[in-house]
């Protein structure tokens, strides 16, 4: 049975860092296809950043180069190294998995498994 737990959520203050982890496991590590998608009540899920073929494929556009996807395979978590915080980045974030069957990337049908999230809070 998969199963991804987040961890590493908290409040910060604008400007502030986080790293996000998500634990897999139940399912092939092999599987390329993961990554973070938020959640903010009454609006749409987005993804933040998709993992593709051995890399950090793809992020948001809203990302503007201060996050970072890593994984390490030696202990089957997904980081995501957040930075330069800002209030509108205030949401639920969620770990997925997938197939990434789907263009581009970031589409959200990519993931089919979501783990429970972890809340992120940016106070200005």
């Amino acid at each position: 049975q998969r199963k991804l737990v987040e961890s590493g959520g908290a409040s910060v203050q604008s400007g502030g860092s986080l790293t996000l982890s998500c634990a897999a496991s139940g399912y092939s590590w092999a599987s390329n296809c993961m990554g973070w998608v938020r959640q903010v009540s009454g609006k749409e899920r987005e993804v933040v950043a998709t993992w593709w073929d051995g890399r950090a494929a793809a992020y948001g556009r809203f990302v503007k180069g201060r996050f970072t996807l890593s994984r390490d395979n030696s202990n089957y978590t997904l980081y995501l190294r957040m930075n330069n915080l800002q209030p509108e980045d205030t949401a639920t974030y969620v770990c997925a998995t997938g197939g990434c069957h789907y263009s581009p990337l970031l589409n959200p049908r990519n993931f089919d498994y979501y783990g429970q999230g972890t809340q992120v809070t940016v106070s200005s």
